[in-house]
């Protein structure tokens, strides 16, 4: 069961094995969630919502695998509660990826190339109009950024660059981006993820 708050506080989880959780963690906390940074499968009882964070995605999936996590991290999203991926995070939940040398979670019915744009060198910004949130565009940033490269049914397209390019998608409780929200100051993103959990979820 979810710990549900009567003053709209929830109990985020951000897995915590590797990567940028803490910077998810501290966006969160100022937001006046309770965050768990979450190291082992036992840790995810209880939890509103899951963040998978970025970082070195070979390296997470072998962790994942190593911890028992799969198929816990798998009941999780067919629960109905939020789980976000960030950059690797996106990578770990497609169905699809080129060139990851073991399964990752594999819940989107999203395809991801790995480091798409380049190397640490190549990090950008660029402002987004995103699907879910009114206002100035959401400034990202992407650093050695996975490309969403195929959408399938049911899950849809949230974001896209200039040329087209799919860095943000969702597929109902499941949210995949291609940037670093956790690297600015803007919670919008963060808001909208808290919102798309299935009523009644369990």
């Amino acid at each position: 069961m979810t710990t549900l708050h009567s003053n709209g506080r929830k109990t985020v989880g951000v897995l915590a094995l590797q990567g940028d959780f803490r910077e998810h963690r501290e966006m969160l906390e100022r937001m006046g969630h309770e965050v768990r940074e979450v190291r082992k499968p036992a840790q995810l009882e209880g939890l509103d919502a899951l963040i998978i964070p970025g970082g070195e995605s070979t390296t997470i999936a072998r962790l994942i695998l190593s911890n028992g996590f799969q198929q816990p991290l798998r009941d999780f999203c067919d629960s109905g509660r939020p789980v976000w991926g960030t950059c690797a995070g996106a990578i770990l939940l497609a169905r699809n990826v080129d060139r990851l040398d073991r399964p990752g979670i594999e819940m989107m019915d999203i395809s991801v190339r790995r480091n798409a744009f380049g190397r640490q060198v190549d990090s950008f910004e660029a402002a987004l109009d995103v699907k879910g949130i009114e206002g100035e565009p959401f400034h990202a940033v992407f650093i050695r950024a996975p490309q969403i490269e195929e959408v399938r049914a049911p899950a849809e397209a949230i974001a896209t660059l200039p040329d087209g390019t799919v860095v943000a998608a969702r597929e109902g409780n499941l949210l995949a981006t291609s940037f670093h929200p956790e690297l600015t100051g803007d919670t919008r993103l963060h808001e909208l993820f808290l919102t798309i959990g299935r009523n009644g979820h369990e």
